[in-house]
């Protein structure tokens, strides 16, 4: 499932964002040029509620 979180600015975000989602069970992978968040192994409404609660706005893509 592919996010895209405009309020993702810096390497910190990237940083919350995967670390939120592995400790949810999951894997993440942040680009930061692009404001997308691809997420693997939890179910996508999971990684939004995640991605979330780490203090970002994920809009879903796919």
């Amino acid at each position: 499932m592919k996010f895209r979180v405009e309020d993702m600015s810096c390497g910190h975000c990237t940083a919350a964002i995967e670390k939120a989602v592995a400790e949810a069970g999951g894997s993440a992978a942040a680009d930061l040029a692009a404001k997308t968040v691809t997420v693997e192994n939890i179910g996508a409404a999971r990684a939004a509620e995640v991605i979330t609660a780490a203090g970002y706005t994920p809009q879903p893509l796919d």
